[in-house]
Order: C-alpha cells, then sequence, then structure tokens
C-alpha cells in the first residue's frame, strides 16, 4: 500500500486529499492556520484558492449557456454595459473562456514575477468587485487580435464575472453560490473580505528571506476574490464538486463534456473552459490550480479511475510536484 504521508514534505503547510470513487483514501492537514497563535489546519480549513477560481466561473458560464442567457459566441459589446475603451467589443464569450481573447491583461504573467507588485502604486483593499479592477487594464490596447493565440490571461475571466452580473443582475459571489456552491453541497465555499474572513479561514503565509520570518499575505492579494480567482474552500468541498460535476447535479452531461473537453493546446497540455487537462497514461486529466502570494492550490481527478487529487497550501508550497509524485505512487495501485 502506497504511504502518501511519506511523499509529504516536514514543512508542508495545508491539506491533502486524496479519493477513489467517491472513497477517501487519504485526508490530512499538516501546518498552521495562525502561525502567531498556533491554530492548526484541519481537514475542514478554508483555505485560499488564487486562479483555481476560474473553475468556478466557468460552470456558472455553462450553466447560464445551458439556461439561454448567454452564448458562447456573444460578443462582450452586447452584453457589458461600460465603455470598453480599446478593447475590442466583438471579443466573445468562448474566447474569454479559453484565454485567446487578447484583451489587456492587468497580471501579464509573460511579463510579471509577483503579483504583489501590482499594489505597489494601487492598494490591494480597494479591490473587493470584480468592477475594480477595470482601472488596471480598460485603458491598455489589445494584446492582439481576438481569436489569435493561447496567453493566459486574468483580465478574461474578470470580464466573463461582469457578463455574469450584467445578465442575472446580482454580484458575482451570490451567483456562484446560487449556481454552484449551493447544489454541488459546498457548503464552506465562498468568496471573502480578507479583512473580514469568517471561521476556519487559513491566513496565508509568504516567508521573508531577509527577516527570516512568515508574514501574511494581506497586503499582497486582492481584499476580496473577483473572476479572476480568489475564493476560499476545503477539500471536501472540492471533492463535493466533483462529485456533483461529473453526476450532472450541476450541468447535463453534454454540456460537462463540453466543458471539459481540450479546445487549446498550450506548453504541451490542453485548456477546455476554465480547466487544464494534462495528458497521463494514453488520456486527458482535467484539474484546476491557482497560485498567489502565500497560496497554492491543485485539484485533478483522472476519470477512468476516479482518482481525485486535492492539495491545498497556505505558505505556497509546492502542490504540483507533491501531486504528481501521489499521482505516480497510485498508479500502481
Amino acid at each position: 500500500m502506497t504511504n502518501i504521508e511519506s511523499l509529504i514534505p516536514d514543512d508542508f503547510s495545508g491539506c491533502v486529499s486524496v479519493s477513489r470513487d467517491g472513497s477517501i483514501v487519504f485526508r490530512k492537514a499538516f501546518g498552521y492556520a495562525d502561525k502567531a497563535n498556533e491554530r492548526l489546519n484541519t481537514v475542514d480549513t478554508r483555505f485560499a484558492t488564487a486562479s483555481a477560481g476560474k473553475f468556478f466561473v466557468a460552470i456558472a458560464v455553462m450553466r447560464l449557456v445551458e439556461e439561454g442567457r448567454l452564448g458562447l459566441e456573444d460578443p462582450i459589446g452586447s452584453i457589458l454595459r461600460f465603455d470598453l475603451r480599446a478593447i475590442d467589443p466583438g471579443v466573445t464569450i468562448r474566447q474569454l473562456l479559453t484565454h485567446t481573447s487578447g484583451v489587456p491583461d492587468y497580471f501579464d504573467e509573460s511579463v510579471m514575477d509577483e503579483y504583489a507588485d501590482l499594489w505597489v502604486d494601487f492598494p490591494c483593499y480597494r479591490i473587493r468587485r470584480s468592477a475594480d479592477l477595470l482601472p488596471l487594464f480598460v485603458d491598455k490596447p489589445m494584446m492582439y487580435p481576438a481569436g489569435q493565440r493561447f496567453q493566459y490571461n486574468n483580465s478574461g475571466f474578470v470580464l466573463l464575472d461582469l457578463a455574469i452580473e450584467a445578465v442575472t443582475g446580482a454580484p458575482f459571489d451570490r451567483f456562484l453560490s446560487q449556481a454552484v456552491f449551493d447544489p454541488a453541497g459546498m457548503s464552506s465555499t465562498g468568496y471573502y473580505e480578507t479583512d473580514r474572513l469568517p471561521s476556519r479561514c487559513a491566513n496565508a503565509y509568504i516567508y521573508d528571506e531577509e527577516r527570516e520570518e512568515y508574514y501574511t499575505n494581506i497586503f499582497s492579494v486582492d481584499a476580496k476574490g473577483t473572476g479572476a480567482g480568489g475564493a476560499f474552500t476545503t477539500a471536501p468541498d472540492v471533492s463535493s464538486l466533483w462529485r456533483a460535476l461529473l453526476s450532472g447535479g450541476l450541468l447535463p452531461t453534454a454540456r460537462v463534456e463540453e466543458l471539459l473537453t481540450a479546445r487549446i493546446e498550450a506548453e504541451d497540455e490542453f485548456y477546455g473552459y476554465g480547466v487544464w487537462l494534462a495528458k497521463r497514461n494514453g488520456a486527458l486529466v482535467p484539474y484546476f490550480q491557482g497560485c498567489d502570494p502565500g497560496v497554492s492550490f491543485i485539484s485533478s481527478l483522472e476519470r477512468s479511475r476516479g482518482l481525485e487529487i486535492t492539495i491545498e497550501s497556505n505558505q505556497c508550497d509546492d502542490v504540483w510536484a507533491l501531486e504528481r509524485s501521489i499521482y505516480e505512487a497510485m498508479a500502481g495501485r
């Protein structure tokens, strides 16, 4: 039997969950949710997930598509109710979902290394809605013509968030709760303000090499998550999401397959709608992930074996290497 715990680094902080066909193989938390007060992480701790929230947004968009309230070929100029400036109004919902829109990215990861650098001149505490991010990109030119190529794009999911709000008339996080979290049984998942966190949330920590100590990330990330990411969730809730999605509890089977179908090839992997797909054992394994200062997250599901691996960290540990190690260790089981 694989000893999963032996694969986890001694200094790991977060939660590791492995299940097969809905049965828990391993689920355990490590480290502190609050280092100063030595409050331990638990399997029910809510961890920030950074860009993993793009998957939640994509599911919500597909709900609206299924209901006929949005179309994948709808241009954003016909939906959004503000001046797009230099952004092409012909950019489609599908192009936003697949990172092929070319809209200016407020955090262009091809030229920027640190998300915290965004807040040197623009206070992060002002970001409490997706619309609050518009000043960071709406006046910039398109990066390339819409549909020309894939380039991971945070602004695109901010615009999807705003499209959800325009169509539903509700704040996007409220709609996600109604359309995704509640029907999936994700009772511990939501978008919270960092200065008003509810119970069971883990602080996220960054290591200061010079002072040799950890500090929290509250001045390094948005004050509240947006369409680009920032939801808090638990390992049990993520399992509930996969289960609800694949059982038809959130979308009809055809829409689920549409969501998880490879649309774009990118760096030896593929991208669907808000979800990555990795080539493993002759199949494509969907996974969603996120990384912010002090935050790292990944959740994958090999559908043929029902193998789900979810790893959350509140000090930006290398969850990708750990997920791969666990996957390879489970391959023979």
